[in-house]
């Protein structure tokens, strides 16, 4: 078990890598974490987790379930939101529409 590891991940960029930079750093079991590209023309990350004892790869592995339960709940609650203000537009276009004809 190691508590300090640099993990290297192909074909992502600062997206990925300051996302997980920030959810590795809310947990308490991390006592640094840091990011660094290599070279700006490559799609590399170096990922260094270091912890207070914890193995690093298990506290990764947890941090990239949480990224990724966060994100499966932003686009839920995204695809509420433009489900419901699909229905409110067609609502306000049926009563205009309404409107109008009982207007005539």
């Amino acid at each position: 078990m190691k508590a300090c590891q640099l993990f290297s991940v192909i074909d992502e960029d600062h997206t990925l890598a300051n996302s997980v930079r920030f959810v590795l750093n809310q947990d308490p079991r991390v006592s640094f974490c840091g990011y660094s590209i290599p070279h700006p023309s490559d799609n590399n990350v170096n990922i260094r987790v270091q912890t207070t004892g914890d193995s690093a790869k298990d506290v990764l592995k947890d941090a990239l379930h949480d990224l990724v339960q966060c994100a499966s709940m932003s686009d839920l609650h995204l695809t509420h939101l433009l489900l419901s203000s699909r229905q409110h537009n067609q609502l306000k276009r049926w009563k205009l529409m309404n409107n109008f004809l009982v207007s005539i």
